[in-house]
C-alpha cells in the first residue's frame, strides 16, 4: 500500500467509503450486513488501508454506528484507523456544526476525528458560521482537520479565508468518466500541498465492467443515475472495452486499471466502497499497478469519446458546483 500525507498522519493513498454500510440503497440487509462490514473493515486494516471515510447522512447515521462498531472489532493491525465524515450543509450556524460533529463522533464511538468535511456547499448560507464552528472543534481537538466535499476552487478558497488555516482537503467526483477536477482542483491541490480525494472513481461501478447494455442491470441507487441508462451503457462500451485491454496487461480488473488512473495523479488519493472482502482487496490491490503513457493516454482518448446523456438532477448538481 502506498501512503500520503493528510493532516500529518501518513494514509493509504486507497480509502474505504462506507456509504454502503447501512444504506439499503446499496443492498444493505439483503446482499450484505454487519458480519460483511466487520470483515471488510478488518481485511482493509490489514491490507494497510487505514482511511475511512463516512458521513451523518449516510443511512441517516447508521453507517457512522456501522464502522465505529467494525473498527472497534478488527484485530490489531498495527494500522492505526483515519476516520473522515462529514457535516450535512443544512448546519449553517457554528452551534449546528458544534453539535453536529458531537453526535458523529457519539455514532463512532470516538473522540476525535482525523478530517471533518463539509459534505456540499450551500449557495443560500455564507461559510462564515460553517467555519467558525469548524475552528472550535479544531481548537477543543475533536476534529485533526477541516476538509470541504463538492466544492469550487472559488468556494474552497473562501472556506479556507473564513476558517483562517488551511482547508487541507477537497472531495469531489473524479473518475476517468468525469474529469471536471483537473480544470482547477487537481492543480491547485499540487502546487499548494492541498489533497483531492476522490469519490466515485469507478462511476459507482460503471468502470467495473460489470455493467453493460447485455450485462447486469442497475438496482437501489444506480437505477437514478443516468450514467446507467442503457443509451449511456452502449456510449460507455468503447471506454469499458479500453479497460478490459489495459487490464489484461497487467494481470488485473477493469476496476484495478480505473482506480490506478486516478491515483497516477500526485495529490489525489481515492475512496471506493466495498461489499465484500474480495471487492477490498482488489480495491486496495490497485495502489501498486503502475500505467504506461501510452496506456494512460488510450484510456484518457476512449473517455474523451464519451458523451453521456445527462438528466436533470446531474445538470443541476454541476450548475450548483460552479
Amino acid at each position: 500500500m502506498r501512503y500520503a500525507d493528510l493532516a500529518g498522519q501518513q494514509v493509504s493513498v486507497v480509502g474505504l467509503g462506507t456509504w454502503q454500510f447501512g444504506s439499503r440503497g446499496w443492498g444493505w440487509g439483503r446482499d450484505f450486513g454487519p458480519a460483511d462490514a466487520n470483515a471488510i473493515v478488518a481485511r482493509a486494516l490489514a491490507l494497510g488501508v487505514n482511511l475511512f471515510d463516512t458521513a451523518e447522512v449516510y443511512a441517516a447515521g447508521e453507517s457512522e454506528r456501522v464502522l465505529g462498531a467494525a473498527l472497534r472489532a478488527a484485530p490489531a493491525s498495527g494500522h492505526e484507523p483515519f476516520i473522515a465524515t462529514k457535516v450535512w450543509p443544512t448546519r449553517v450556524l457554528a452551534r449546528q456544526v458544534r453539535a453536529a460533529a458531537a453526535r458523529s463522533l457519539a455514532r463512532l464511538g470516538v473522540e476525535r476525528v482525523g478530517l471533518y468535511q463539509v459534505h456540499w456547499p450551500n449557495p443560500l448560507a455564507p461559510i462564515g458560521p460553517v467555519m467558525a464552528g469548524m475552528r472550535t472543534l479544531l481548537d477543543e481537538g475533536r476534529i485533526g482537520a477541516v476538509g470541504v466535499s463538492n466544492f469550487s476552487l472559488a468556494r474552497l478558497k473562501r472556506a479556507e479565508a473564513a476558517l483562517g488555516s488551511p482547508v487541507i482537503s477537497n472531495q469531489v467526483s473524479y473518475s476517468l468518466l468525469h474529469r471536471d477536477p483537473e480544470r482547477e482542483l487537481v492543480s491547485f491541490a499540487q502546487t499548494v500541498g492541498r489533497t483531492v480525494i476522490a469519490y466515485s472513481p469507478l462511476a459507482q461501478g460503471l468502470l467495473s465492467g460489470r455493467y453493460g447494455p447485455d450485462g447486469a442491470r442497475p438496482g437501489g441507487y444506480r437505477r437514478a443515475n443516468r450514467l446507467f441508462a442503457t443509451g449511456n451503457l452502449r456510449r460507455a462500451s468503447p471506454v469499458l472495452d479500453a479497460l478490459v485491454q489495459v487490464a489484461a496487461a497487467h494481470g488485473a480488473t477493469p476496476a484495478q486499471v480505473a482506480l490506478a488512473w486516478v491515483l497516477r495523479q500526485p495529490g489525489v488519493i481515492v475512496i471506493s466502497g466495498a461489499k465484500s472482502v474480495r471487492h477490498m482487496e482488489e480495491n486496495a490491490a490497485a495502489a501498486d499497478i503502475t500505467l504506461r503513457a501510452d496506456e494512460v493516454a488510450g484510456l484518457e482518448e476512449a473517455a474523451a469519446a464519451f458523451r453521456p446523456v445527462l438528466g436533470l438532477r446531474a445538470l443541476a448538481a454541476r450548475l450548483l458546483n460552479r
